[in-house]
C-alpha cells in the first residue's frame, strides 16, 4: 500500500491544483509544494522499513487490470530502485522551489505537468509488469514535451519535437519486442503475460535474445543516452527552463540505465554478454567525446549536457562489467549524476534569471560579487568532477574497479582477448577522469575568476535564502554520501547479488539451451563471426550428433585400411544455412534447461 500512496499522491496533487481557480498562482506552488514534501515523506517510509538482508523485491503489490490479457498492475521495490525512487522525491519540491521567480506564465499548467512528471517517473520506476512499464515510461514524455515546448526558451519547438521523436522511436521498438515476449511466452507455456517476475524464469533462443535485446538496448540507450544517439539532448537542455533540465538530467535519464539494468539484462543475460564488449566501447568513446566536447562550448548549459553524455557513458560501462563492484557504482553514480549534474543546472538557472543569458563570455569575476553562490558552485561542481570526499568519486571509483575485473574472468576464464579487452576500455575510460576535470574548472575559472568584463555583472546580488534553501538538500547528500556511503551501499548489495547470481545461472542454461559445448563461450563465438552474422542459428544437437558419427565412423575406415593418408580436419557447419528457429525454452531459476 505505501507504493500505490506514493503514486497517488501527486496525482491527487495535479488534480487539486487543476481544479483550483487559474487567477491563485501563489496556491498553486504553495498547493504542488504541499503534494512534493508529502510525496517525499512518504518516500521516507519505504527507507525506514526496507529490509537490508532481503534481496528480492519488497514493499509488493499486484492488482489486476485487464486480466483477460494478463496485465497486473504490480509493483514494488528493491536495492537497485530503492534509491532512485528517493532521488525522484528529493529533487521534486527542489524543482518546485527553484520554480518561484522563474515560472512566471502559466504556473497553474506547470505545477501540474510536473506533478504528473513526478507520478510517472515514480511508477515506471517500480513496475513489475512490462505493460504497466511502458505505460508510465509513455506517460513521462507528455509533461516534459510541454515544458521545454512551453515554458522553454529559444529554439524550444525544434528542441521539443526532437526530444520527443527520438524517445518515441526507441519506444516503438521496446513496444515491438514486449508484445513478442508476450505473445511468444503465451504460446509456448502457456501463460499469457506480461509480468516480469514471470518472464526472468525464462531461458530464449539465441536469435531470439539478440534481436530482443537489442530492441529494449536502443529505446534505453536513447534515453540515457548513449553515444552516438545523443544529439537531441544538448538542445533539449539548452531550451528547456531550469526546472526541466534538472528534472531531465536527475532522473530522466536515468530511466535508460534502469531499464538497461531492470530489463534488458535480465531477461536476455546472454544477449547481454554477447554486445557487452561493443556496448563497452561505445559508452568509452561517449565518455571521451562528451568531455572533449564539453570543454569546447561556449554556453553554460550546453557544456553541462555534454558532460552528461560522458558520465552517464560511465554508468553504462559499469553495468556492462556485471560484476558487483561495477554494478554498485552504477547505481551509486546514477544518483551522484543526479545530484551534482541538478545541483549545476540550478546553479546556471540562477545565473539566467539575473542575466538571461548562458553564455559564458557574458560572465567572470563573479567570486567577488557572489561570494556565496561561487562557494555553492565550487561544492557541486567538484562533486561532479569527482573528488575524494565528495560523492562523485565513490562511484567513479567502483566503476573502474568493476570496468578492470570485466565478468568474463568468472564466466569464460579461457577468453584473455576479452579480459584485455575489458582492462584497455577501462584504461581509456579513466582518461575521461581527468577530462572530467578539466571542462568543469575551466567552466568554474569562466563564470568566477578575471575581471568583470560587463557592467550588468557590478550590480548581480548574491543568492538569497530561498535559493540557499534550494541548494541545502543537495549540498548535504553531496556530503554524506562522500565521506559516508555505507547506508546506501548496503542497500543495493542483496539485491546486485541476487541479480547477478540468477544472471550467471540463465547464462549458463542459454548456453546449454544452444547445445554447444561448454567451453565454447558466447563471446568466442563473436570471435569466429563478424557482427553481422550474430543471428546465424545454431544446428540441432541431432544433426551435429550424425556429422560427428559420420566422421567417427569414416574415420575408423580409413584407420583400418592403412592408407597411410592424415584425416582431413572436420569440416565446419555452415550455420547461415541451417534453418533452425528461435525457441523459448521456460526454466526455474537454478533449475535445468
Amino acid at each position: 500500500m505505501l507504493l500505490i500512496a506514493l503514486l497517488a499522491l501527486p496525482l491527487v496533487g495535479a488534480i487539486a491544483v487543476a481544479l483550483m481557480p487559474r487567477a491563485d498562482e501563489r496556491g498553486h506552488r504553495h498547493m504542488g509544494m504541499v503534494f512534493s514534501c508529502l510525496t517525499f515523506l512518504v518516500s521516507l517510509g519505504l527507507l525506514a522499513g526496507f529490509k537490508l538482508k532481503t534481496g528480492g523485491m519488497q514493499f509488493e503489490a499486484s492488482y489486476p487490470w485487464v486480466k483477460s490479457l494478463g496485465i497486473n498492475f504490480h509493483v514494488g521495490v528493491d536495492g537497485i530502485s530503492l534509491w532512485l525512487v528517493l532521488l525522484a522525491t528529493v529533487l521534486s519540491p527542489i524543482v518546485m522551489l527553484s520554480t518561484y521567480k522563474a515560472i512566471t506564465d502559466r504556473v497553474k499548467e506547470f505545477v501540474v505537468s510536473l506533478l504528473v512528471l513526478e507520478m510517472a517517473m515514480i511508477g515506471a520506476l517500480v513496475s513489475l509488469d512490462l505493460f504497466v512499464f511502458y505505460v508510465f515510461y509513455e506517460i513521462m514524455l507528455v509533461p516534459m514535451y510541454l515544458m521545454i515546448g512551453i515554458w522553454g526558451h529559444g529554439n524550444k519547438i525544434y528542441a521539443a519535437i526532437k526530444f520527443v521523436l527520438y524517445t518515441l522511436v526507441g519506444s516503438l521498438l521496446m513496444l515491438v519486442a514486449i508484445i513478442y515476449v508476450y505473445v511468444t511466452h503465451g504460446q509456448v507455456t502457456g501463460d499469457y503475460t506480461f509480468d516480469y517476475m514471470v518472464l526472468t524464469q525464462s531461458v530464449w533462443g539465441e536469435p531470439a535474445q539478440l534481436y530482443l535485446f537489442a530492441a529494449f538496448f536502443l529505446a534505453f540507450a536513447i534515453k540515457v543516452p548513449l553515444f552516438p544517439l545523443h544529439t537531441w539532448l544538448p538542445d533539449a537542455h539548452t531550451q528547456a527552463p531550469t526546472a526541466g533540465s534538472v528534472v531531465l538530467a536527475g532522473v530522466l535519464l536515468k530511466m535508460g540505465t534502469y531499464g538497461i539494468l531492470r530489463f534488458a539484462i535480465p531477461l536476455f543475460p546472454w544477449a547481454a554478454a554477447a554486445y557487452a564488449p561493443y556496448i563497452s566501447g561505445l559508452a568509452v568513446i561517449g565518455i571521451i567525446y562528451g568531455a572533449m566536447v564539453a570543454y569546447a562550448q561556449r554556453d553554460a548549459k550546453k557544456l553541462v549536457a555534454y558532460s552528461s553524455v560522458s558520465h552517464m557513458g560511465f554508468i553504462v560501462l559499469g553495468m556492462m562489467a556485471m560484476n558487483e563492484a561495477g554494478v554498485e557504482g552504477s547505481i551509486y553514480q546514477m544518483l551522484n549524476h543526479g545530484i551534482s549534474t541538478g545541483g549545476l543546472f540550478l546553479a546556471i538557472g540562477m545565473l539566467y534569471e539575473r542575466r538571461h543569458t548562458h553564455e559564458l563570455d557574458q560572465f567572470g569575476g563573479l567570486w567577488k560579487r557572489m561570494p556565496v553562490f561561487a562557494g555553492i558552485f565550487m561544492v557541486v561542481m567538484l562533486s561532479s568532477a569527482g573528488l575524494p570526499g565528495l560523492n562523485g568519486f565513490i562511484g567513479e571509483f567502483l566503476i573502474m574497479v568493476g570496468a578492470f575485473t570485466h565478468h568474463q574472468q568468472q564466466l569464460a576464464a579461457d577468453l584473455p582477448l576479452f579480459i584485455w579487452h575489458s582492462r584497455l576500455i577501462a584504461s581509456i575510460a579513466a582518461i575521461g577522469v581527468v577530462l572530467g576535470a578539466v571542462y568543469l574548472l575551466h567552466l568554474f575559472q569562466k563564470l568566477m575568476f578575471g575581471p568583470i568584463t560587463q557592467p550588468k555583472n557590478a550590480d548581480l546580488q548574491d543568492v538569497s535564502w530561498r535559493e540557499i534553501m534550494t541548494f541545502a538538500p543537495l549540498l548535504l547528500l553531496i556530503f554524506v554520501m562522500g565521506i559516508y556511503p555505507k547506508p546506501f551501499l548496503s542497500r543495493m548489495e542483496g539485491s546486485v547479488k541476487l541479480m547477478l547470481k540468477e544472471y550467471k545461472i540463465k547464462f549458463k542454461a542459454s548456453e546449454g539451451h544452444r547445445g554447444k559445448p561448454k567451453r565454447l563461450t558466447a563471446l568466442r563465438y563473436r570471435n569466429r563471426y563478424p557482427l553481422w552474422k550474430i543471428s546465424a542459428p545454431r544446428p540441432s544437437d541431432k544433426k551435429a550428433a550424425k556429422k560427428r558419427d559420420v566422421h567417427e565412423k569414416a574415420k575408423r575406415v580409413i584407420k583400418r585400411r592403412r592408407v597411410g593418408m592424415l584425416w582431413p580436419p572436420t569440416p565446419q557447419v555452415d550455420l547461415r544455412r541451417t534453418n533452425t528457429s528461435p525457441v523459448v525454452q521456460p526454466i526455474k531459476v537454478g533449475g535445468a534447461a
